[in-house]
């Protein structure tokens, strides 16, 4: 009997005892999660294709014929790995266009400013505009300084606090300024380090004020600016940004799958996302969490192993600027929602996986810590990963089905250097590790197959 198949077995009795099973089925996880393993270090798949992604499509904002032709890409890879029903699912998507942009400090020096227009910012008059700068800290600065605003590009320097903490500034940001009559935002990187490198992301006007350009400056630049208000000198700047909203473009998920051979409606959900922002090559947001994905269910086929429940890849459209492939597949599949087991997702860069994060919108803190047990109960045999379970936030993209009961498992990676070169040119193939992406596929495949050899539910 094959490691594959005693598993399936193990698993199978669970109606007969928890003791047996909790007795013998880590056992036989550990074997079939150690030929994975194995397999993913021997072909490193994932490596691979992500190289290719990078190299031969680069960076795919929504709307761009470059993420016309990963979503391309991709089908042809699933297919070529043995998947069933490799199809795609129509979506309409922002279309966001940078146009150029430049600015140039004027005053009290003269110097160029690396800027990157934020994701759904206007553009400046034609020829630019050319305004004071002011400096501030906090939203509560900005407020106290309130009409002096008035004709004035606002500069949110606010230090890295961590990303939730501190991307509400670069969100928020023109909107809160233009209440006070700004004519241009800018905002310090969303980061924790900066090497003259501006970290772009998705923005948002409040329809009661005007909408005005914006745009990120490097963690230099806007330390240097603080420092000069600080000593009482005149800031000035020239700011020229070419950036329009385009009509919304068709677009589409594209979805794979391995069916499963005794519960073929009930589904295990494995995903990232395609699209990135229009700078450097989307390696580590969210190419690497693409090719995991990808990766894993090419490993559980390519080894022959048979699950029980189907094991379905998405690769979703439009996370950066809208999340309307998440929320099309909300819509399209929501009369199949109480069998999906578990919507995984992997969008935190190309370092190991760490932990899998359980998240219940509607589940009690009992039901909760009742089902965070029955996950680590099932994933004892992958003690060999050193990985961790718990509950937490599952992911954006799979957000919108988790709201309405669906179980969400977030797939978090160490993200040591992640935040360093998120949303910059940096963020090319030549910052991943082979190894670590063949980690994380096997230890993605090992779980995910687990599960859909289970009677575990967690709603």
């Amino acid at each position: 009997m094959t490691s594959s198949h005693c598993l399936l077995s193990l698993l199978l009795a669970s109606s007969l005892g928890s003791h047996l099973v909790a007795q013998t089925a880590p056992e036989a996880l550990t074997s079939t999660a150690e030929r994975l393993r194995t397999e993913a270090s021997r072909t490193n798949g994932a490596y691979a294709d992500l190289a290719w992604l990078c190299d031969r499509i680069g960076h795919r904002l929504s709307g761009s014929p470059q993420l016309d032709q990963a979503i391309e890409w991709a089908q042809v890879r699933l297919k070529a790995a043995g998947l069933v029903n490799v199809h795609t699912e129509a979506a309409m998507v922002p279309h966001w266009v940078r146009g150029y942009e430049a600015a140039e400090l004027l005053l009290p020096t003269h110097h160029r400013v690396n800027i990157l227009g934020l994701g759904g910012s206007v553009g400046t008059p034609k020829g630019g505009l050319t305004a004071d700068v002011v400096v501030v800290g906090s939203f509560d600065e900005l407020e106290k300084l309130g009409p002096a605003l008035k004709g004035k590009i606002v500069l949110f320097d606010v230090p890295y606090a961590g990303y939730g903490h501190t991307v509400v500034y670069r969100h928020d940001g023109a909107a809160r300024a233009a209440k006070f009559g700004a004519v241009a935002a800018l905002v310090r990187s969303v980061g924790p380090v900066s090497l003259d490198t501006p970290h772009t992301g998705a923005m948002d006007y409040d329809p009661a004020f005007p909408k005005i350009p914006t745009a990120s400056v490097t963690i230099e630049a806007s330390t240097q600016m603080r420092r000069m208000q600080e000593r009482g000198e005149r800031i000035q700047l020239r700011l020229e940004m070419g950036a329009q909203t385009l009509p919304d473009a068709p677009s589409a998920n594209v979805v794979a799958e391995i069916r499963g051979t005794e519960k073929p409606e009930e589904v295990i959900l494995l995903s990232g996302h395609l699209d990135s922002w229009d700078v450097g090559q989307g390696a580590q947001d969210d190419g690497a969490g693409t090719v995991v994905a990808m990766e894993a269910a090419r490993l559980i086929q390519g080894l022959g192993l048979k699950p029980r429940r189907t094991i379905r890849v998405v690769l979703w459209t439009n996370e950066e600027n809208g999340l309307r492939g998440g929320k099309a597949y909300r819509d399209a599949h929501r009369a199949e929602f109480k069998n999906i087991i578990a919507a995984l997702e992997t969008d935190s860069g190309s370092e190991p996986i760490k932990s899998f994060q359980l998240e219940l919108r509607k589940a009690s803190p009992q039901a909760k810590a009742d089902a965070l047990a029955s996950m680590k109960k099932l994933a004892e045999g992958l003690a060999g990963f050193k990985v961790t379970f718990q509950l937490g936030h599952s992911g954006a993209d799979v957000s919108p089905m988790v709201a309405e009961g669906v179980p969400g498992i977030g797939v978090e990676h160490a993200g040591t250097h992640y935040f360093d070169i998120h949303h910059t040119q940096a963020d090319t193939f030549d910052k991943v590790v082979k190894e670590d992406l063949a980690f994380s596929s096997a230890a993605l495949a090992s779980f995910a197959y687990a599960l859909a050899q289970s009677d575990v539910r967690f709603q």
